[in-house]
Order: structure tokens, then C-alpha cells, then sequence
């Protein structure tokens, strides 16, 4: 499909946006946002105070916080629950790097690939990135764009 025959998409909306689940999703927001930068957008609580749903925003990136349930017979689980595996990476593209990883680390982010370049050439990008685990397991990979000879 053709990009220009897109609809656009609702309003504050990025065309894709993640999820993910956590034992304890309430912990995990306020962490995100001290560790990572994310700042809350909506929050919706259960009566008895679990996060049924939330919007966290970076940027114009959107990333979508709830606790563990099942849907239509599918287990949304935290990788803390599956003695860590983990089926999603999620990356974000941040302004200042070293910044943002000196604040990660800060907070007990798990590094689980080192502060690093990655130089393709001339020819192409180059970025410098780190990759974490937050308390739950989830991997965040995050970058700084250093190199686009497209622009």
C-alpha cells in the first residue's frame, strides 16, 4: 500500500504505537518516567486501583502501559511472569544519548548492550545507542541519530 493513500491518523496519534504488560504497571509507569523520560498522558485505574490503561508519550512516540490480562484466549504477560523471556524490543530515538543513558542508569536501568556507535559508512547512518531492561524484563533499545547523508 502506497504511503500517500494513508488516512491520516486521529489526532495526537502516531501511525504505530506498542504496548506492553506488567505485574505491576502503576510501578512501572512512575519508573519509565523518571528513568526514561516518558511523561503520562492518560492513566485509567480500575476500582481497585490497577491501571486497566495508559498513554505514555516521548516525543511523538506512544507507548501503552497495563497490567497483565488475557484477550480472546492470548496471555499479555510481563517478561517477569515468563522467567524473562521477552518477544518485543521497543526503540526510541532521543535528542542527547549520553544524557539520557547517564539518567537510565541512574534510575537501575539494566544495561544490556553498552553505550556504542554504530558507523555503516559514508553512505549511510550512524547512530549511537544503548540497549535496557526495565525492572520487568521489557528491552528498550534507545539512539541518537549522528550521521544521514539522506538529509
Amino acid at each position: 500500500m502506497a504511503q500517500n493513500c494513508l488516512k491520516p491518523t486521529p489526532p495526537g496519534w502516531p501511525r504505530i504505537s506498542a504496548s506492553a504488560s506488567y505485574q505491576d504497571p502503576a510501578r512501572a509507569i512512575d519508573w519509565l518516567c523518571e528513568a526514561f523520560g516518558f511523561e503520562v498522558r492518560l492513566k485509567v485505574q480500575a476500582d481497585d486501583g490497577g491501571i486497566v490503561h495508559s498513554e505514555l508519550a516521548f516525543g511523538d512516540a506512544l507507548v501503552m502501559v497495563a497490567g497483565e490480562r488475557d484477550e480472546a484466549g492470548i496471555a499479555a504477560r510481563s517478561p517477569k511472569s515468563l522467567g524473562g523471556a521477552n518477544t518485543r524490543g521497543l526503540f526510541v530515538y532521543v535528542d542527547d544519548i549520553e544524557a539520557h543513558h547517564a539518567r537510565a542508569t541512574a534510575a537501575g536501568a539494566v544495561i544490556v548492550r553498552p553505550l556504542a556507535t554504530s558507523d555503516y559508512g559514508a553512505d549511510y547512518w550512524s547512530d549511537r545507542g544503548y540497549g535496557a531492561a526495565d525492572p520487568e524484563g521489557h528491552l528498550w533499545y534507545f539512539a541518537q541519530r549522528l550521521r544521514d547523508p539522506s538529509h
